[in-house]
């Protein structure tokens, strides 16, 4: 025991104990410190790493020349030939005790700055930096994969739902494979089911492998062909021929997911052999109904036909199999959506029934990712209630690892609490599994238009129209961009290429919006008096709002008889709906421009207090403050411009918002251009509000 002791004493004496604390400190600081710098010079990772090595191996060294030698006043002596008057061991221990305090102490401090200065700073540039227009993009991952349209080969082209559900039912079970990477059926639509240009194809997906196909049914005989292709040098990497009668194909399926994983080498967990392995219903009826209503799901347009024709296909699916746990999941995200949307009409019995067709599919399958999904959903769209969504979003994260919809539903539910920043974020990560879903991309630019950052909003828009040249929403967009800015040539000269039918709300407001801004409306009169002699039962409250516009294009046309008329009718047609629809604030909304049209000051008004109570800013800083612009323009018309010029004075300094069924908020170039607010013109707090320059107020921070 002395001699361990007497051991210890002289290793304290000789302040080897010392130096090994110094040496590891001041290493580990060197390290950090050249892990932050050497990266910003340009230097090979390899330096970083033999530094490390460097120091690793000196450390013995260190600790040998310690114990060795010791500092006298004479100079550097070994520790042999030291008297002991001339050893100034203390004075050397405190010395050294003050540099090892020194050293650390900087330590410290740097990994304090590096945690919450550098850290953050890096992350963000990188979140945020956009790549270079010619960058070439980086190497896919081994483990990626995107599964083309498979072919419809059946002579019977109505045929076309079973192919594409089968491509979907396949990328689908791949997608629950946490080893692979596997990219949105919504970005691989866009292109052939067996195009020559496989190894750009893939550039533009970010993947290394393309899966191709075809699907031919006669009777209830199914032939699917599927091949794996290696994109780079235009490899078979696998192909097989399956022909199985319809009650067999769920085997088809999960035969091509497993053959795809085990040629990509790909680890399975027990749990995700499991569920691609699954069938999902033993009734061929029913699953030929829910491929039907996935087909009308997976449609590009949004529209009161898609919706309510996957919703019938759904209900019928459930129908024949009330055990049929991922259609009920199906039908609960398409009625959520479209109870969000007013693609189907927002009804408490809509939203009753997205919430039991949600709670169905979990009690027969609690892990079901569809099935979570869809509860969020019904939580997000239906009950604005965030919290409890984003925590089943999460859950179905667990099990859907390569689900683009999760982080992009994780988008829309922050935007909604105006979290702009954590959104974004949600967003670049969809983007990374969907980088060429339309539908995506134009919901990121929805974001910038929010805050009035319109040049980034239409750069975004641009590289859509790469995608799909003539894609509607994304024309319309840039038109409201056009309109927002004041740029009514410009809009106009986009509007003129498009054909919309009534169901197009979008379009067809943008189209109307643009007459009552260049104050000759006669144009578009007719369009809208031929849409409303048959108006479609479909569109329920919405050809009230149709009505409402009628009005309104009647009356800066100078026809003030025929408004009235148009109002009246208009007010009729909403006001029918108010009862099964005590909720729906767009509704609301509209009554409350009709009745101002009327001149009925005080119901306008209150109507439009009470749209803002249902949907405040708090709780959606999306399309809140669009309530707030309905009850700026109610109060500039009914003599109210205090009220008015306030409001406004707000919502210029308010992300969000939006007239109708346009998502572009109010700016300065659309108040001086909009007759509803001729009545404010002239008074000097106004004309300050709508001035350019010096006058201009500060504008939102961008997402």
């Amino acid at each position: 025991m002395s001699g361990k002791a007497s051991f210890f004493t002289e290793l304290k004496r000789r302040n080897v104990i010392r130096m090994a604390g110094l040496y590891l400190v001041g290493a580990w600081l060197l390290t950090q410190v050249a892990s932050t710098v050497l990266p910003t010079f340009d230097v090979p990772s390899w330096a970083l790493r033999g530094l490390i090595i460097t120091l690793a191996l000196g450390f013995v060294p260190a600790l040998i020349f310690s114990w060795v030698f010791e500092l006298t006043p004479q100079g550097l002596k070994r520790d042999a030939d030291v008297a002991p008057e001339q050893s100034i061991a203390p004075q050397t221990a405190r010395r050294m005790d003050r540099m090892i305090i020194a050293v650390l102490a900087l330590a410290l401090a740097y990994f304090g700055f590096d945690k919450w200065v550098l850290v953050p700073r890096r992350e963000a540039a990188q979140s945020h930096a956009a790549p270079e227009p010619n960058a070439s993009p980086p190497a896919a991952n081994a483990k990626s994969i995107a599964v083309l349209p498979f072919e419809n080969r059946s002579e019977d082209k109505a045929n076309a739902y079973f192919a594409d559900g089968i491509q979907d039912e396949i990328l689908t079970r791949l997608s629950k494979i946490a080893d692979l990477k596997v990219i949105s059926r919504t970005s691989t639509q866009h292109y052939k089911s067996a195009p020559e240009n496989l190894p750009e194809i893939a550039r533009q997906l970010g993947v290394a492998h393309i899966v191709e196909g075809s699907v031919q049914k006669s009777g209830d005989a199914v032939r699917v062909n599927v091949q794996l292709i290696k994109a780079a040098n235009d490899s078979h990497l696998w192909a097989d021929t399956f022909d199985r009668k319809l009650t067999d194909i769920f085997s088809v399926e999960s035969e091509v997911a497993k053959a795809i994983a085990d040629q990509l080498r790909a680890k399975l967990s027990g749990q995700e052999e499991e569920v691609i392995t699954a069938r999902p219903t033993d009734n061929i009826e029913a699953y030929d109904a829910y491929l039907r209503g996935l087909a009308y799901s997976l449609k590009t347009a949004t529209t009161p036909a898609n919706s309510l024709a996957a919703q019938k296909y759904l209900k019928e699916a459930v129908r024949l199999d009330p055990k049929f746990a991922l259609s009920w999941a199906l039908l609960s995200y398409i009625d959520a959506v479209g109870y969000r949307t007013v693609t189907l009409q927002p009804t408490t019995t809509l939203r009753d029934e997205a919430r039991q067709a949600a709670e169905n599919a979990l009690a027969l399958q609690p892990n079901l990712g569809e099935a979570l999904i869809a509860k969020g959903y019904y939580h997000y769209s239906c009950l604005k209630d965030y919290e409890t969504a984003v925590r089943y979003f999460e859950q179905a994260r667990k099990v859907m690892p390569n689900s683009s919809r999760i982080p992009e539903s994780l988008a829309y539910v922050a935007r909604r609490q105006g979290q702009w920043d954590r959104s974004e974020s949600y967003f670049d990560e969809a983007e990374h599994l969907d980088p060429r879903n339309v539908s995506l991309l134009d919901q990121r630019v929805l974001s910038y238009i929010a805050v009035r950052h319109f040049p980034e909003a239409t750069r975004k828009l641009d590289q859509v129209l790469d995608i799909t040249p003539d894609d509607m929403d994304t024309l319309v967009l840039k038109a409201g961009i056009a309109q927002a800015e004041g740029d009514l040539p410009r809009a106009s000269a986009i509007l003129a290429q498009l054909h919309p039918a009534a169901d197009d709300t979008g379009a067809l407001e943008t189209q109307v919006y643009q007459a009552i801004l260049e104050r000759h409306p006669a144009q578009i009169i007719p369009r809208l008096t031929e849409i409303l002699a048959k108006p479609d039962p479909a569109l329920g409250f919405y050809n009230g709002e149709l009505r409402f516009l009628l009005g309104w294009t009647q009356e800066v046309a100078g026809d003030h008889t025929a408004a009235q008329e148009t109002w009246r009718q208009a007010r009729s047609e909403l006001e029918s709906f108010l009862k099964d629809q005590p909720d729906n604030f767009r509704l609301i909304e509209d009554l409350a421009l009709t009745d101002m049209a009327l001149g009925d000051k005080t119901a306008g008004l209150t109507l439009a207090e009470r749209a803002m109570a249902l949907n405040p800013i708090e709780k959606d800083a999306l399309v809140g403050p669009r309530s707030l612009e309905i009850l700026a323009r109610v109060a500039a018309q009914t003599g109210e411009p205090d009220r008015a010029i306030a409001t406004l004075q707000k919502l210029l300094l308010t992300p969000g918002g939006g007239r109708l069924r346009m998502p572009v908020p109010v700016t300065r170039a659309l108040l001086r251009l909009d007759p509803m607010f001729d009545p404010l013109r002239g008074d000097p707090r106004f004309e300050k509000l709508t001035a350019d320059g010096e006058a201009a107020m500060k504008a939102p921070a961008k997402p």
